[in-house]
């Protein structure tokens, strides 16, 4: 299955877990769209359009990448296997980029996927009762990871072991309609 990673605003640095894990792996692609730094949800979807394969895809998606994720999996269905989204930025929250409005629209959706919603407790881009509502709006599990802030390389996380295992976790119960969240 391929694995496709959805980065937020900026990409994902050299130290930032995505990163760090798509060097890991072999069958791992990024979007790749024409500008991080000025986030255009149509060509973002372009972008994931072009590193979808025939067969579903693992989307892996960080920050605004969750929401590109969410819209993208609802319109495509058959492309995806599963989303694993960490730390869905809130669009209502004040400190949510104003470059970023156009990923805004169009969340009031149900997941037909399997999917898993990773929060932090004191993420700035997200409240905790704001992932919530999420995840219950998506139809899918929540797990919060404590406090980290944004899940990020600001905090600190490298390869983000806790991350690695939720995913493998994840991914385990995507083909029995099961998540199994004990850590291995």
């Amino acid at each position: 299955m391929r694995t496709i990673f959805l980065p937020g605003i900026g990409g994902s640095d050299e130290r930032h877990w995505q990163t760090l894990w798509e060097r890991g792996s072999s069958d791992t692609h990024r979007i790749a769209p024409a500008s991080w730094d000025e986030p255009d949800f149509d060509d973002w979807s372009d972008a994931l359009d072009r590193a979808a394969a025939a067969e579903p895809s693992l989307l892996v998606a960080h920050s605004l990448g969750c929401l590109l994720a969410v819209r993208w999996a609802h319109r495509n269905p058959d492309r995806v296997a599963g989303v694993f989204l960490v730390v869905a930025p809130d669009p209502a929250s004040p400190v949510f980029p104003a470059q970023a409005e156009s990923f805004a629209i169009g969340l009031d959706i149900r997941l037909e996927r399997p999917g898993l919603l990773v929060t932090s407790d004191d993420d700035p881009y997200c409240s905790p009762q704001q992932s919530a509502v999420f995840a219950d709006t998506w139809r899918i599990p929540q797990v919060s990871v404590g406090a980290h802030g944004h899940l990020n390389s600001a905090s600190g996380l490298g390869e983000w072991r806790e991350g690695r295992n939720l995913l493998t976790a994840f991914t385990a119960g995507m083909g029995t309609g099961a998540l199994r969240l004990s850590q291995p």
